[in-house]
């Protein structure tokens, strides 16, 4: 038995956390880790108190056929990404990394590639957080390092 690197043994945990997510299109779950220390999870769903698309039995977005990555304010959801880092303390995330998984709810196959929303985007830069990791194909790992969506940002506004 070949033991998991470290990229891959957090990667199955946010799969897991992925698990808990109330979405009907695509389950993602997101680890933020900082020296070896899980700091914090998050899976996307609605808000605390209240109600999920899977118990509505509908999703709006899916009911008006937009593509994955348009009109997210129809979209009931948190997504993982704030979640994990509304959970944490800034001075933990602070330098940490993000595992970040999302899985299509119909095939159970990983989204690519799966990179963080712009509005994700700007909450990972604010919390501090230095690098994302994604699944990119069967043992593979794409390293985003979070600086770059910083530079981006400054000059995507001049």
């Amino acid at each position: 038995m070949k033991r998991p690197t470290k990229s891959q043994y957090y990667l199955d945990i946010a799969r897991a956390v992925a698990m808990r997510s109330t979405c009907l299109r695509r389950r993602f779950g997101a680890v933020i880790v900082k020296n070896d220390q899980i700091i914090s999870t998050g899976y996307n769903g609605a808000p605390r108190q209240t109600t999920n698309c899977i118990d509505l039995g509908n999703c709006l977005r899916q009911l008006k056929n937009i593509p994955p990555g348009q009109n997210y304010e129809l979209c009931r959801a948190v997504h993982a990404e704030m979640n994990a880092v509304i959970h944490a303390s800034r001075l933990d995330m602070v330098d940490a990394d993000l595992y970040l998984v999302g899985m299509q709810v119909d095939t159970g196959e990983i989204v690519s590639p799966g990179i963080p929303c712009l509005l994700c985007k700007r909450v990972i830069i604010n919390a501090g957080i230095s690098r994302v990791i994604l699944p990119d194909g069967p043992g593979a790992f794409r390293y985003i390092d979070v600086d770059d969506w910083t530079i981006e940002e400054r000059t995507s506004m001049l």
